[in-house]
């Protein structure tokens, strides 16, 4: 949970600036459902993004 809050922060947080609490919220929400689990990889997994090995595993 920790190296996800740190990826958010850099990937995402830093490197925007909101104009309210709700463009905030929609950022993390799309940062969370589009990149994060659909295309970012991740090491745990076999340097894939999460999507890819759901596909791999049905």
């Amino acid at each position: 949970m920790e190296s996800f809050f740190s990826r958010l922060t850099v990937e995402l947080v830093f490197a925007e600036q909101y104009e309210s609490i709700e463009d905030a919220k929609s950022g993390i929400f799309e940062y969370i459902e589009v990149f994060y689990n659909r295309v970012r990889r991740h090491s745990a997994i076999g340097h894939i993004s999460p999507a890819e090995f759901e596909r791999k595993s049905a």
